[in-house]
């Protein structure tokens, strides 16, 4: 069942429910701030830009609500690969079956992205909240006020709201806002239900995240995570994960000398991996090569890039 099936059922009852779509450019915090509000880590995060690759729900119910976000792929211009034309068509299908539009940027920035996000999202006919983030970065918040003076020049805004997803200022400011505009129904999910991804998703983007944070400005692009084997033997979680790029040089930097890269790699998605699922965890991983995988439909449905299907 997808979103639009969901939304066009709107069961009678006294929570605040509906989708929030969170929609921005690369890097200005979208997974940062679904993951705040969850409380844990559903979407992994990185300083590298496309980190998200998938639309991923993040589901928080309490009492009074069920606020299912809808995190996104960052849009991005001259999308020529076809992992990047995925992406963006991840981003855009969101917009037509969601309730509210949240749409985030980066606090004293405006780039042509941001301008070509706005174009997007302006005419979808739902509430549209823009949420100014990283606004921990100004000592002087005084300084930010002809910024948010020329966002409100630009468009007709439900609300404009700064956050700092990273440190949690106005957070909690932000989720009862956005409650308070839902429509009143019947939960989708069950309350302990917190994404609709599987175990082996979230393992698969575990490592690829690790992946970042171990090589950096070295981390090839064209790098995907698929997961062989998850299954559970000798009271343990045995994860066997294939890395997969597209040239033998990238398949080097990964390994790294005498593999230090991989094992780093492998220990960091370990530890996290065991806190995730609350058991042992045994990883391996192994690197292969699969020429243009990143600009071919077909291989990128082989590895899991189906979900628009």
């Amino acid at each position: 069942m997808d979103i639009g099936d969901l939304n066009n059922e709107m069961p009678e009852g006294d929570l605040h429910c509906g989708f929030v779509g969170l929609i921005g450019r690369p890097n200005v915090g979208k997974s940062t701030l679904m993951n705040r509000i969850l409380g844990q880590k559903v979407s992994i995060t990185s300083k590298k830009p496309q980190t998200t690759r998938h639309r991923i729900l993040g589901i928080k119910t309490t009492e009074k609500s069920q606020l299912i976000f809808v995190d996104t792929p960052g849009m991005h211009k001259n999308a020529k690969k076809q992992i990047n034309k995925y992406m963006n068509k991840a981003a855009s299908g969101v917009l037509a079956d969601v309730d509210m539009i949240v749409f985030l940027v980066e606090a004293g920035k405006w780039h042509d992205e941001d301008q070509m996000v706005l174009e997007k999202i302006q005419n979808v006919g739902v509430p549209i909240i823009l949420v100014v983030n990283k606004v921990d970065l100004y000592k002087d918040k005084d300084a930010l006020l002809p910024y948010l003076e020329k966002l409100q020049s630009k468009f007709d805004f439900d609300n404009i709201i700064p956050v700092s997803a990273e440190r949690g200022i106005n957070v909690t400011e932000f989720e009862e806002l956005i409650t308070s505009m839902l429509p009143k129904s019947c939960a989708f999910y069950p309350e302990d239900q917190i994404t609709d991804k599987t175990d082996r998703f979230y393992s698969a983007e575990i490592v690829r995240e690790k992946l970042m944070r171990t090589l950096g400005q070295e981390l090839p692009y064209s790098l995907t995570v698929e997961i062989e084997r998850f299954k559970h033997e000798d009271n343990k979680l045995v994860i066997n994960a294939i890395i997969w790029v597209e040239r033998d040089s990238q398949k080097a930097i990964i390994i790294g000398k005498g593999g230090q890269n991989l094992k780093k790699t492998g220990m960091s998605a370990r530890k996290d991996l065991e806190k995730a699922f609350e058991e042992k965890v045994r990883i391996e991983l192994w690197v292969k090569v699969k020429s243009g995988w990143s600009d071919d439909q077909r291989a990128l449905q082989s590895l899991g890039y189906t979900d628009l299907d």
